[in-house]
Order: structure tokens, then sequence, then C-alpha cells
């Protein structure tokens, strides 16, 4: 038997209008939309879309504390193609852990050297929001 557990724990990930967040929030146990001030506020798109993209095809990912200081590395070839995040070294191993900044949780996953460049540009913001919800 395999016990699957989600990898961001309270957080639904939808795709909406800003015009349709009160249909989000009418759904039972889901609490807020992620943002400031009050306004929801977007995930990077081309982040969320690289770590679904990378599950679906059988990368291993699991659940890592935030981390936000390290050298960034863009995945440049296998699942996890266009993913950015921060290059650590673990067990003798090269792992990439995937920051979802704005609601600061991380997946660690595996990686070889050669599918990775140096990112020295900033990311970009898209329309992904993110739902907080109670268990």
């Amino acid at each position: 038997m395999r016990l699957q557990m989600p990898l961001f724990p309270g957080y639904l990930f939808v795709h909406i209008p800003l015009r349709e967040r009160l249909r989000v929030l009418e759904v039972p146990a889901v609490a807020r939309l992620v943002g400031f001030s009050g306004m929801p506020t977007a995930l990077n798109e081309n982040d969320v879309e690289c770590l679904r993209r990378g599950l679906v095809q059988g990368a291993s990912a699991q659940p890592h504390p935030y981390l936000s200081a390290g050298r960034r590395v863009r995945v440049i070839a296998g699942p996890l193609q266009g993913a950015e995040g921060t290059l650590v070294k673990r067990k003798g191993n090269l792992r990439v852990i995937l920051s979802m900044d704005l609601i600061k949780r991380s997946v660690i996953v595996d990686v070889s050297e050669a599918d990775l460049e140096p990112v020295f540009r900033p990311k970009y913001v898209s329309d992904a929001v993110a739902a907080t919800f109670r268990a």
C-alpha cells in the first residue's frame, strides 16, 4: 500500500478570473485566497505548471522546508524542464528545491547537473492563485 500525501498541505490551487473569486470562497472548508491587503495575489504560473508536469511524468518530489537563499538554477531538460529553484547538495546528490514563494512552501527533487543552468534574472508573475482551506 502506498500512501500519497499532499506536497502543500492546506492549499488548493485554482486558475480563475479574479471576478470568480467568490465562487472559490463558497466552497466548503475554503478559508481565504492567498494575497496581500485583502487582494488575491497570483502565483508564478510557470512554477505551478512545471511542478505539475514533472509530477505527472513521474518526477520524485517530497515536501521540504521553505528556503530562499542559495544558487538559483533552471531545469533545462527532463520532466521538470522550465522549473526554477535553489540548488543544494544532499546525501552526495544534487537536488533542487522548488519553492512557491507566495505560500512559503517548497519541495525537493533529484536532478542531474547536466539538466541545470544558472538563473540570473528575476521571475515573472502570472494569474494563478492559491486558496487556503481548513482541514
